[in-house]
């Protein structure tokens, strides 16, 4: 599937399925059974609606004072042949990260819940992204019937995690377990609540990556954008193009995207789900809160 975000081409690899956009969504079908989620790990979500088929649904949303327009439809050939200069966002349609994304959401659950809930949407949205991403080597081995052709991820070229402090520290936590080869570089940005800004209060990035680096930037709230962007910069500063670069966050919305798209085109973004607005403080709505403060019961 593909949405257009304004002047973002965001191109989804992946089948239709339940709808990705919740505002003003028009189900066709309602007659499927609910999402059951597991009572007792963790407390009881509000009511959910019930799925859909996967061919029996339209959604079309119009975000923040006309600002986004957001529509589904099946990705061309054409769409596909630019996406190498086009910001793509992907939301992959797993149920597993729908059920995270719920249990994130959810203001009743404890921050031990909610760390782990964060650790696992973390690890399904990298292994998604890293998804034809990854250097392979390829060989051959004896297995105990035989020869065997075989491809193995390439050791020598790590993928740098970049989480962004704190709450990106949660969403990261289970990437070495996802990828073979890791390096981690934190990064700490605060953000002024009166004014929004960015402050970067702690750089641990190298001088400069290695030519045709891969990075991942987690972080977990793409709000204003104000953060990402300040991190982005930061990075290709030290000789890492857009295309090289995936963003992993657990909740996006349209004024973060915005400007992503019109500073980073080729980038990549892999979201949990994207949110219609953000409020006068910054904060997604409805979102999930302060994701650091949730994290560590701060």
């Amino acid at each position: 599937m593909a949405c257009r975000v304004s002047n973002i081409n965001c191109l989804r690899a992946y089948p239709p399925s339940t709808p990705r956009f919740s505002p003003k969504c028009h189900h066709q079908n309602p007659n499927s059974p609910p999402l059951l989620l597991n009572n007792h790990s963790f407390p009881p979500p509000p009511t959910l609606k019930p799925r859909l088929p996967k061919q029996m649904m339209s959604c079309s949303v119009t975000l923040r004072r006309s600002f986004v327009t957001v529509k589904s439809h099946m990705a061309t050939a054409e769409e596909m042949s630019i996406s190498e200069d086009r910001m793509l966002v992907f939301v992959p349609p797993h149920p597993l990260i729908k059920h995270w994304v719920s249990v994130l959401r959810n203001e009743q659950t404890p921050s031990p819940i909610f760390r782990n809930a964060m650790a696992e949407l973390g690890r399904l949205l990298i292994y998604e992204a890293s998804r034809d991403w990854l250097p392979m080597v390829t060989g051959e081995i004896q297995s105990p019937m035989g020869v065997a052709s075989v491809e193995f991820i390439d050791p020598r070229e790590p993928v740098a995690i970049i989480p962004i402090l704190r709450a990106g520290l949660a969403l990261a936590e289970h990437a070495s377990s996802i990828l073979p080869a890791t390096k981690t570089y934190h990064l700490g940005i605060s953000r002024d609540e009166e004014t929004l800004q960015p402050t970067i209060y702690l750089n641990k990035l190298p001088d400069t990556f290695p030519e045709g680096s891969r990075v991942l930037v987690v972080d977990p709230m793409l709000a204003t954008g104000g953060t990402i962007v300040a991190s982005l910069e930061l990075i290709k500063e030290r000789g890492v193009e857009n295309q090289q670069i995936k963003v992993i966050s657990a909740v996006a919305a349209p004024p973060a995207l915005q400007k992503l798209s019109e500073k980073f085109p080729g980038l990549h973004v892999y979201t949990g789900i994207i949110d219609p607005t953000v409020n006068d403080k910054g904060f997604i709505v409805p979102g999930l809160g302060d994701a650091g403060d949730r994290s560590f019961g701060t």
